[in-house]
């Protein structure tokens, strides 16, 4: 036969135990809605970086310099298509050109932004000869 000190839990301190595991469980939910949305935007912002690295190495690798100006495009890339803005002007009245790209998702949000320099052609050394 129990004693009269073995008592149990009264159902108003169930309640309270239920109360506070369910506020820790829906922050646990909130934790975790959080961390996915914040994984969706950085590999977002990740592959919009790409896109603008690629549009810009393409400008600084041509073999003729790009004009100046502003020219845009469209590329796929990671299964999506991304909108991308590339911005180039001559630095200081010399032939090094500033290129900016700025990359936009669906939404036209940008997401990626990069900035490279296009230096001045190397002038090719002439050798002259005297006989």
């Amino acid at each position: 036969m129990p004693a009269e000190t073995d008592r149990g839990f009264t159902l108003i301190e169930i309640m309270v135990a239920l109360a506070v595991f369910s506020l820790a469980a829906m922050a646990l939910v909130r934790l975790e809605s959080a961390t996915i949305r914040g994984a969706s935007i950085l590999d977002d912002t990740l592959v919009a970086q790409m896109v603008a690295r690629n549009v810009a190495i393409d400008a600084v690798t041509q073999a003729q310099p790009p004009t100046a100006g502003t020219v845009t495009g469209a590329e796929t890339n990671g299964g999506r298509r991304w909108a991308w803005t590339r911005s180039v002007r001559a630095m200081g009245g010399s032939s090094v050109l500033r290129i900016d790209v700025a990359v936009a998702d669906r939404g036209g949000a940008v997401l990626g932004r990069l900035t490279m320099i296009r230096p001045a052609p190397r002038q090719t050394a002439t050798t002259v000869t005297t006989s």
